[in-house]
């Protein structure tokens, strides 16, 4: 994914909070603020959080029928 989470978010079609709350509910451990960072590309996260996002962004891409899927970190 190379750190572009906010492009996929948007392809998704989540607000910031919304793709927050959901990797939040996944087990997610970043706080807002770091969780930004990730989205903008000003922090990268470590492989268990970053599989997290990715997880919350494929379970959104599932939900509108699309066929994309970011890969996990064992997948790069």
């Amino acid at each position: 994914m190379d750190g572009d989470f906010d492009s996929a978010r948007r392809d998704v079609g989540l607000s910031s909070d919304e793709l927050w709350m959901r990797y939040f509910a996944l087990g997610g451990a970043a706080m807002p603020v770091e969780f930004e960072a990730y989205l903008t590309g000003a922090l990268a996260p470590g492989p268990g959080e970053h599989d997290i996002l990715v997880h919350a962004l494929n379970e959104r891409s599932m939900e509108l029928g699309l066929e994309r899927r970011w890969s996990y970190s064992d997948d790069r």
